[in-house]
């Protein structure tokens, strides 16, 4: 049994171009496919798959920190999914890889050995999409130093 719905609705507008419609108080948003299938004139639905888990693991690591009345911000993520055939023949996403890094230097925060042992299992969408695709995760703070 699930805690609330969550409700998208799409309307083609013209071949492979969706307008997105999450609801009243948000902004439309247009999505399609990159050329030869589409126009590009949005994000794809793998590229909105990738913003989903980013946006995501980041939410989560920032309540995580939060919640300790730790600042690690300006977060910054970059998402990459390998695209490929499956046995099938069949275009896949094959493999997400999720890279976070921190605002500030790791030594400005407190808690962040247990921020890092379990923000991740928090990620609603990460934790769902990991069943089915293999996700990988780096953290690293502002100098450069891997947490994760």
């Amino acid at each position: 049994m699930s805690d609330k719905s969550i409700r998208v609705s799409l309307q083609q507008q013209q071949d492979y171009r969706f307008q997105v419609t999450f609801d009243e108080q948000m902004p439309v948003l247009l999505s399609d496919e990159p050329a030869p299938l589409g126009t590009g004139a949005g994000p794809s639905p793998v590229q909105m798959l990738c913003a989903a888990v980013g946006n995501c693991l980041s939410d989560s690591l920032l309540f995580a920190y939060r919640k300790f009345k730790q600042q690690p911000e300006p977060l910054q993520c970059t998402v990459t999914a390998e695209v490929g055939r499956n046995t099938d023949n069949r275009l896949r996403v094959l493999q997400i890889h999720a890279r976070l890094q921190l605002g500030v230097p790791v030594a400005a925060l407190e808690q962040s050995d247990r921020v890092m042992s379990q923000f991740e299992a928090f990620c609603t969408v990460t934790q769902s999409v990991g069943q089915g695709i293999p996700i990988s995760l780096e953290v690293f703070d502002s100098e450069g130093q891997r947490l994760k």
